[in-house]
């Protein structure tokens, strides 16, 4: 008996549901199970652990997690297909074992199981803010594995003083680092998306700070790439007070005021918080 789908089971699935995959939802559905298995493999997701999967979808890749032997919780805001996954697995993989949450990812904060893993096939549009909101929400994760817009994925990833370091490559890199893991073909989707995808995962190390220093630094990280070719020390002094304050600050941090966003690395960026912290009348 076939345990994974493929395209003909997709498109019925699809037509069973009267969905039209929609743009505004992100839904590109994979319909390549050696793609499936790729993302299992590189996940490592493995027997008895628990993976969290958000946006399901029609199950391409639930039943590849399931096929493992972990267990899966899957996170679906669309009610026809949470409503239709569990009967899809039961009729490929009768012994898997499923829980599925009918919800918007972002307002999820409890799981009726902490995941080890989260392994994802992500909605181009909210894919960093749903990685952060879990990461932030789900400290027993211990690694993940998304595919994603590959501009996203090679962002997230993306060193100090990369082209593409940015926002979100800081904010991530407060959580652990991060790979990518090579490109995905357009045809494994469908429908084809008119953009290449990307496997990037991440490694959980412990929190470099507490979280009144997180929201700290991620304030001064949106502040320095909101005007990323200005120097510190003029687009900091949006949160920092003024320039002069700022300058002062990024000294006291150990860095030069007129260094640049993508120079910093999170650490850095935290330690200008600590500072900021230190300082009278700024606390």
């Amino acid at each position: 008996m076939a345990t994974l789908l493929g395209p003909a089971e997709i498109r019925d699935l699809a037509e069973l549901l009267d969905i039209q995959p929609t743009k505004k939802l992100g839904q590109n559905f994979v319909i390549d199970a050696n793609t499936v298995r790729r993302i299992v493999r590189v996940a490592g997701v493995v027997t008895g652990e628990t993976a969290v999967e958000i946006g399901p979808g029609l199950g391409s890749l639930t039943l590849g997690l399931l096929e493992t032997g972990a267990d899966v919780v899957a996170v679906e805001i669309d009610k026809r297909l949470a409503a239709q996954l569990p009967i899809t697995v039961a009729e490929m993989q009768p012994e898997a074992k499923l829980t599925v949450i009918t919800e918007d990812a972002m307002k999820v904060t409890e799981l009726p199981q902490s995941p080890s893993v989260l392994v994802a096939n992500l909605p181009y549009n909210v894919s960093v803010p749903v990685l952060l909101h879990f990461l932030e929400h789900f400290p027993s994760l211990t690694r993940g594995l998304v595919m994603v817009q590959a501009e996203v994925g090679e962002r997230l990833a993306a060193p100090p003083g990369s082209k593409v370091y940015g926002a979100p490559s800081a904010k991530a890199a407060w959580y652990g680092n991060w790979k990518t893991h090579g490109k995905v073909s357009r045809q494994v989707f469908w429908p084809v998306p008119n953009v290449d995808s990307i496997l990037v995962g991440f490694d959980r190390e412990e929190l470099p700070g507490t979280e009144e220093e997180r929201l700290a630094t991620f304030a001064i990280i949106d502040a320095a790439f909101q005007q990323r070719r200005k120097m510190l020390r003029q687009s900091l002094s949006v949160v920092l007070g003024d320039s002069a304050t700022a300058s002062t600050l990024m000294e006291a941090a150990g860095l030069a005021p007129t260094s640049r966003g993508e120079e910093l690395t999170v650490l850095d960026f935290l330690a200008i918080a600590r500072a900021a912290k230190a300082a009278p009348g700024l606390d």
